[in-house]
């Protein structure tokens, strides 16, 4: 990808490549579960930060929490906070996320428990009922944020 601007009163271009410009760093903390696949717990990349879709594992055992919607979204979002500040930003910097549920009927559900990790200014945001998600829980959320 590259980047061009044009300075005022000359008529001067000057591209260079994103690569120039910014690191891609990956982010990785043991406050969150690793990886199930091939990709990061998160990218961060100038001042935003990428993180991957989250599910309801438990980082200390690895295990898959099933069952109450409610607790799996909150270790869902506990997950994502773990990540965000590992890579210096937090939920208060989230600009988007996006929502995938096994059931849509879990939405007001799900609400319930995410207005808790972001009561202000909450970000935008997208929610799909997926056919299926890892590991077959019941939802999973990725977050987009401003890093410092």
């Amino acid at each position: 990808m590259c980047f061009c601007y044009y300075a005022d009163n000359y008529n001067i271009i000057d591209y260079f490549k994103l690569e120039d410009v910014m690191e891609k760093m990956v982010i990785s903390t043991n406050n969150a579960p690793a990886a199930i696949g091939p990709y990061s717990q998160a990218i961060k990349m100038g001042n935003l930060v990428f993180v991957s879709g989250q599910i309801p594992i438990i980082p200390k055992t690895g295990e898959i929490l099933l069952g109450d919607i409610k607790l799996q979204t909150r270790q869902v979002l506990e997950n994502l906070k773990n990540i965000l500040e590992a890579a210096g930003s937090s939920l208060d910097n989230v600009v988007k996320t996006t929502v995938f549920m096994k059931d849509l009927n879990d939405y007001t559900a799900i609400n319930d428990v995410y207005k808790e990790f972001f009561p202000q200014k909450p970000p935008a945001r997208a929610a799909v009922q997926a056919a299926r998600l890892p590991k077959d829980v019941g939802v999973e959320i990725e977050a987009i944020a401003v890093g410092v």
